[in-house]
């Protein structure tokens, strides 16, 4: 436990000042003795070791998290390295990283005396104590690299004012205060050094396979790149394999970051080429340069992901990704994402990914599917949408014909939109009633996109429906964002990895073009402006020129709820397969799955909303 200290008590002339102090001394007992008990009823302490997932907070590496998940307690266990302690920080979660409306665990110093407690933060930015103190004091201590500070906070409180911690990505908020407070209220959240990072905090529970004897390493590694002095850069770097490079299994793979570079490297991917070019020529550089070649744009079927955060991917035993052999490219492209906030010049990378491999086959190869959408302008979203929902459907009809009888397993997904996604979603159902959901991220950013394992493997089989849906937010837009490639441009797409690997690569649709024809027509007749339906015109062109009020909005929205669509089940050729495709009916949906009732915690009893005093001076003693 943290050493703690009370203010004693003034000078008072009154007889009863022996009393007082008897009384004070016994009410500090009182306090200690209910911390006690309260780390006690939670369990035992994690040791330093227990902390398996790490992340720099800043990017100066001046707040390192750590972290551990106990499902059985529906609650996680943080350690925050402080490596320059000043006069305290805020640590917290919020919806998207903002800093109001924020569920915070706080640390501050007046300059004599220090404390720690569960706040949040009003529409305004402005700093309250909680009520209910959820945030739980587990251990402070001083080290030669810093100060460790250990809490734990359960995934539920059932409290109004704190932040519920779910499954997908979790925006973590920090500040440092740089100056003395002498209270939480005299914070100015806006006047202070702050940042935002994201995570996975919900770790899947998985028990990782026994790895082959055979197995062998391949790192790809951008060679002594100088990272750009800009915020964001994207840098490509072309890598091969050996020539006549028989067939293997990646059976894992797991990042290599330079030392000193952790809190620069945001993620990481490693891309197949297409196999019908011999040749794919070297490049080093950025992605949006002038100078990248343009057959580069063929490299887009992926290996490995990682994203800050991540730990190691392992497949399955039962099954590895095929690379090597006939019909598979030689040329692999990698992707880094540096995220360079304080532009810092000069910096050295060479970091990279290492793939497992091992020539001893496992049973099965892995495949990768897309479900969603197709990529297409005739699905859109209009401007000034807060949570504009768009869906794709993998149908019956497509698993029906195209997976084995004994169906597949996903174990893996790899959600994706552009920049307006806010939220992704993707169920099974199964004759029409939703089972499972496969992978969910209701706080989804695409800048930060990973492959994540399941917390348990779906089984899908011949006549289930895959139905993704992605929320999207435009408010920041004055006209149409349509359906394509380009970053402005969106999309809705979740890469599924299962096994056995099949010849369905592509499970999406799109609204059936014909009635898209209809719905501006029926925005011609119903509006003043005209719409041109000539020929030579595009559905983007046509989009753009949508006067957005109500009705245009609600019409395009009721469409996309009930008009035919296009499906696209597509062969690893970019064949259909054989059949009709055109003008299908929308799958139905008779019983959807309960939203999950999150699980309140036992009631903590009469715990009063106050900070816990830290004697810092003696913990910089041990």
């Amino acid at each position: 436990l943290p050493s703690m200290q009370t203010s004693g008590s003034k000078p008072c002339p009154c007889p009863s000042f022996k009393l007082r102090e008897v009384a004070s001394m016994y009410f500090t007992m009182i306090a200690v003795f209910l911390v006690i008990l309260v780390v006690a009823l939670q369990g035992s302490v994690p040791h330093e070791s227990d902390f398996p997932y790490k992340v720099p907070l800043d990017p100066q590496g001046l707040l390192e998290l750590s972290w551990n998940v106990s499902y059985p307690e529906q609650a996680v266990h943080f350690q925050l390295l402080v490596r320059d302690l000043q006069f305290g920080l805020l640590f917290g979660m919020s919806d998207r990283g903002e800093f109001e409306n924020a569920d915070l665990v706080v640390l501050w110093s007046d300059g004599q005396n220090s404390y720690f407690g569960d706040a949040w933060s009003d529409a305004k930015g402005q700093l309250h104590m909680d009520s209910q103190q959820d945030y739980q004091l587990l251990g402070a201590r001083r080290a030669p690299e810093g100060l460790y500070l250990l809490f734990r906070r359960a995934f539920s409180t059932c409290d109004p004012k704190d932040y519920l911690i779910e499954d997908g990505t979790v925006h973590l908020i920090y500040g440092i205060l740089e100056k003395p407070v002498h209270s939480l209220q005299a914070i100015n959240i806006s006047a202070i050094h702050r940042g935002l990072q994201r995570v996975q905090l919900l770790k899947p529970n998985i028990t990782i396979p026994e790895l082959p004897s055979d197995m062998k390493t391949m790192e790809i590694r951008a060679p002594d790149v100088v990272i750009p002095s800009q915020e964001t850069t994207y840098w490509c770097y072309m890598a091969e394999l050996p020539d006549s490079f028989p067939k293997h299994h990646i059976i894992m793979y797991e990042p290599v970051i330079t030392a000193g570079n952790e809190a620069l490297v945001h993620h990481m991917e490693v891309f197949q080429c297409a196999a019908e070019f011999d040749s794919f020529p070297h490049y080093n550089g950025p992605c949006d340069s002038k100078m990248k070649p343009d057959r580069l744009n063929y490299c887009r079927h992926v290996l490995a992901a990682w994203a800050m955060g991540a730990q190691a991917f392992y497949y399955p035993a039962e099954a590895g990704l095929a690379f090597g052999g006939p019909g598979s490219s030689r040329y692999l492209r990698l992707e880094i994402h540096y995220h360079n906030p304080l532009v810092f010049k000069g910096r050295r990378d060479s970091s990279g990914i290492r793939l497992y491999y091992t020539a001893t086959l496992r049973r099965y190869d892995a495949g990768i599917m897309e479900l969603g959408l197709v990529y297409t302008p005739v699905m859109a979203i209009p401007p000034g949408e807060d949570a504009f929902i768009l869906t794709g459907y993998c149908t019956d009809k497509c698993t029906q014909l195209a997976l084995p009888a004994a169906g597949i397993r996903i174990f893996a997904s790899q959600l994706h939109t552009h920049l307006a996604g806010r939220k992704v979603v993707t169920v099974l159902s199964r004759d029409g009633r939703e089972q499972q959901v496969v992978n969910a991220d209701g706080h989804y950013s695409p800048h930060f996109q990973e492959i994540r394992m399941l917390k348990e493997v779906v089984a899908v089989f011949p006549g289930d429906e895959l139905i993704t849906t992605c929320t999207y937010n435009t408010e920041d837009r004055s006209r149409a964002t349509v359906g394509g490639f380009g970053i402005l441009e969106e999309m809705c797409v979740n890469y599924v990895h299962y096994y056995p690997q099949t010849q369905l690569e592509l499970c999406k649709s799109a609204v059936d073009p014909g009635y898209l024809h209809r719905y501006f027509n029926l925005v011609n007749r119903f509006n003043d402006e005209e719409v041109c339906m000539c020929p030579q015109v595009s559905v983007p062109q046509q989009f753009f020129s949508v006067p957005w009020n109500t009705f245009n909005r609600d019409v395009l929205k009721s469409l996309y709820g009930f008009a035919p669509i296009s499906m696209h089940c597509n062969k690893s050729s970019a064949i259909r397969f054989p059949g009709e495709w055109e003008k299908q009916p929308l799958p139905t949906t008779t019983e959807r799955l309960r939203e999950p009732v999150p699980r309140c915690p036992p009631a903590p009893g009469s715990r009063p909303a106050a900070p816990i005093p830290l004697n810092l001076v003696e913990l910089r003693r041990d």
